[in-house]
């Protein structure tokens, strides 16, 4: 658990002028560590804020004086409010009143009321999960499909390095690697970028910038297996109060320093926003006992499954391992309840006669005429199940963990289930190169486990490597991931996932209606997929009277 005592990880500081830091400290609680809140902004500056995370290496800081504070168009002086005296007073006698009303009427719900946004910045890809666990929160995080990681943050590339490494004397040796690693990817994702402009070279109707910025897109997909899960990244949060102290909870009973030691800042940063929905966090017998819990059930099942006497089986990469033979027809049965008056064992007896004729008219009533993939079923879908053990690439693990509305749990990563290696790598003949870092990496990783722990080995790991993880969700959730992640200008590694996930529906769960609803998984493929996306975005700039970025 954490003592307050965990040494800060090593994090590169912004160089501002005093006329920026005199901005900034207006509108961030702090200028100069990697973790703040945003104060005195409208809601929707403060969310075009952190959309623009996803695709800009720069900090939420920079990105906001040199996109927000200096365009006239914007009028951030005119709409912003810049906290002042009597608004800290104001601060103060909010939590009084919260405080007061809360002994006598409230209870853990209240806590959902108050929100806050935050930036927790230079994080490693392995906390980047942890932050993002939570259901009930909005996160934006640092694209590898549009950020090129190929320049130095200060005097070194951006990856994490490991508090627990100094006392095993591993420091050097890890950061020799990463430097070797990152350097690496410099070099093949400038070659993959050549290969693929001289493989699709620009059309006529195309603008430098949709054509560059797609090139841009394939190339990161392939290189990006090179990064390792200590490659750094920004997120954005905005959540409750309640949502926080879950979190806060959670990052303090995790055994990683780095994880614990962004718990505490984000604890101190959030305090200053919404303090008295985090008064529980850090008392030792309402946070810490709940933290003691939680690592007790973790050690204990961690010894429980190090008895498990077996070895992993050669398992596909997607199995549908459990699924409900009838439920279609409960799903039938749910779509009918609420338009009826009978009891819902009635109405399962009922249809429980019907002929597959009659439900399937009912499925065609209750589906309807779908316009787009945003027009879907009601909750009767979620009367029937899927549950998906899935082994692919780290990379796409951390685009399908996203998906938090349904139940995802997954294994420690390690080099243990090998790596895929893009068509492209073999293509360009970067394979050898491909093939010396993974098995680098895997040494780096034996190293530091032995010594150090397999918890702290997961920051060697390269997204390359295969991650096993499980999928519980019904059938409502799989037409949002299914739809969503099939789209033309998805990853093709996680477009293949999900197009055998909606096959398995139909073909092992026998589910024919569901899977022929989902009308809008696409299973074809396609060579340059970002294309068609970049152009309906460059048609809506042009709509709204703005020139493409220069490329």
């Amino acid at each position: 658990m954490s003592t307050g005592v965990v040494a800060p990880p090593a994090y590169h500081v912004e160089s501002f002028s005093d006329e920026d830091r005199t901005i900034l400290r207006r509108y961030f609680t702090n200028i100069d560590g990697p973790v703040f809140a945003l104060q005195g902004l409208p809601e929707v500056v403060k969310g075009a804020l952190f959309a623009r995370y996803s695709r800009s290496p720069k900090s939420v800081r920079r990105l906001f004086l040199d996109e927000f504070v200096n365009d006239a168009d914007l009028g951030i002086s005119a709409i912003a409010t810049a906290p002042s005296e009597e608004g800290a007073v104001g601060v103060e006698r909010a939590q009084i009143l919260y405080d007061r009303i809360f002994t006598q009427f409230g209870d853990d719900s209240v806590a959902q009321l108050g929100a806050a946004h935050i930036a927790v910045e230079q994080v490693s890809n392995i906390l980047t999960k942890v932050l993002e666990w939570g259901r009930i929160a909005s996160y934006l995080e640092q694209s590898t499909r549009y950020i090129l990681y190929d320049k130095k943050l200060g005097d070194r590339y951006r990856y994490q390095v490991p508090q627990e490494l100094s006392e095993h004397g591993l420091t050097e040796a890890y950061a020799t690697e990463m430097e070797w690693l990152f350097a690496s990817y410099s070099r093949l994702v400038a070659q993959l970028i050549a290969y693929y402009s001289e493989l699709y070279p620009k059309q006529p109707q195309d603008s430098e910038f949709v054509w560059r910025s797609t090139i841009k897109a394939r190339a990161c997909d392939d290189a990006r297996g090179l990064l390792p899960a200590a490659t750094q990244s920004n997120v954005g949060i905005f959540a409750s109060g309640q949502a926080y102290e879950s979190l806060l909870l959670r990052m303090r009973a995790n055994p990683l320093a780095e994880v614990q030691w962004f718990a505490d800042e984000m604890l101190t940063e959030l305090r200053k926003i919404v303090p008295s929905f985090l008064t529980r966090v850090d008392v030792p017998d309402r946070g810490g006992a709940w933290v003691r819990y939680f690592e007790q059930i973790a050690l204990a099942m961690k010894s429980r499954s190090a008895s498990l006497d077996a070895s992993p089986s050669g398992a596909p990469t997607v199995t549908l391992v459990e699924y409900d033979p009838q439920g279609e027809r409960k799903v039938a049965a749910a779509s009918l309840y609420a338009f009826s008056n009978l009891p819902d064992t009635q109405i399962r007896e009922i249809v429980e006669a019907m002929s597959e004729t009659e439900i399937d008219a009912i499925f065609a009533d209750y589906v309807g005429d779908r316009a787009n993939r945003r027009h879907k079923p009601g909750r009767a879908m979620e009367q029937t199940f899927y549950r998906f053990d899935v082994l692919c690439d780290y990379g796409i693990f951390r685009d399908l963990q996203r998906h938090r509305m349904m139940t995802l749990e997954w294994q420690e990563l390690s080099p243990e289930h090998g790596y895929v290696t893009p068509d492209a790598i073999t293509d360009i003949g970067a394979e050898p190169l491909w093939d010396e870092a993974m098995a680098r990496a895997a040494d780096l990783y034996g190293t530091v486990a032995k010594h150090a722990g397999s918890h702290v080995a997961q920051y060697c790991v390269p997204f390359a490597n295969k991650i096993r993880f499980y999928m519980n969700l019904n059938a409502r959730e799989a037409f949002h991931l299914l739809e969503l992640r099939t789209q033309q200008g998805g990853h093709p590694d996680y477009r293949a996932v999900c197009q055998e996930m909606h096959n398995q529906i139909r073909d092992v769960a026998g589910h024919r209606r569901i899977a022929d609803a989902m009308q809008y998984v696409d299973h074809d493929n396609y060579d340059l997929a970002r294309i068609e996306t970049e152009r309906r975005a460059a048609a809506k700039r042009s709509a709204l009277g703005i020139n493409d970025p220069s490329a």
